[in-house]
């Protein structure tokens, strides 16, 4: 069973009646990492908020998607909240709050109907996080005291304290110097090594080469899925950015290295 199975997915929003998902059929395999790349505006990030429910009334959405073996409708809302775990593209708000409280809101599906005090299990999620993010210096600092990749750091923490088998991030490396878009790539490989499954949308090409499975998403379509060790998947990445760049094997991994026109 894939995490995450999309079968002709259509979408446009009801405003315009512009069409920006067409006929998309993928899978993300179940424990591993699927990286959606494409150009600006390919529809990458329609298409994870389409995963997430996130499109609001605004969209209309056709065609099935499955998460986990089941459609939407038969996940109850705590259920999903508990299950899936969202980060969002330039995330605002909250700045008044200390990083500690805001990490404390992916407990929120785990602590029932009612407000209550944290556990000692949530405590300890929260802890775990900030520590794994490398925020726990931060813990009593708020938002609008931080750097935007500190911001970034904390919001990450929220997303891992939820403990969800499904991680669903637009732009989790926004922000961030390399030495912490490394340590993101090394949790991403951590939660798979759990059995958790990762799908994210990125703009550092030569990171999501990385990934076990790539979506290649270009004007609201998939033009190839699979791993980069494709020759087929290398061969629509190059086309998709019109032969800008040129992918190569180096350390036994491939990269992305721009074409320079005269």
């Amino acid at each position: 069973m894939n995490a995450v199975d999309l079968q002709h997915v259509h979408a446009h929003w009801h405003s315009s009646g512009t069409e920006v998902l067409r006929d998309i059929t993928a899978q993300a395999p179940r424990g591993q990492w699927t990286a959606i790349v494409g150009p600006n505006g390919a529809g990458k990030s329609t298409l994870l908020k389409a995963i997430a429910g996130l499109l609001g009334h605004d969209a209309a959405v056709r065609g099935e998607i499955q998460v986990q073996g089941r459609t939407p409708r038969n996940w109850t809302p705590s259920e999903w909240a508990r299950h899936q775990a969202w980060l969002g593209q330039a995330e605002q708000g909250g700045e008044a709050m200390r990083a500690i409280d805001v990490v404390r809101l992916g407990r929120i599906p785990h602590q029932g109907w009612w407000p209550q005090a944290p556990s000692r299990e949530d405590e300890t999620a929260v802890r775990e996080a900030m520590h794994t993010t490398e925020c726990w210096a931060l813990r009593d600092t708020p938002l609008a005291a931080m750097s935007g990749g500190e911001r970034q750091r904390v919001r990450l923490a929220r997303v891992l304290a939820v403990q969800a088998s499904l991680l669903l991030m637009d732009e989790p490396l926004a922000n961030l110097d390399p030495p912490h878009q490394a340590d993101w790539l090394e949790q991403v490989h951590g939660l798979t090594r759990q059995g958790r499954s990762v799908i994210s949308v990125l703009h550092e090409l030569n990171i999501a080469l990385r990934a076990d499975h790539l979506w290649l998403v270009h004007q609201g379509e998939l033009l190839a899925q699979g791993h980069v060790d494709d020759a087929e998947v290398r061969e629509a990445i190059v086309e998709t950015f019109d032969g800008r760049i040129r992918l190569h094997a180096l350390d036994q991994q491939w990269v992305a290295l721009p074409v320079v026109r005269a």
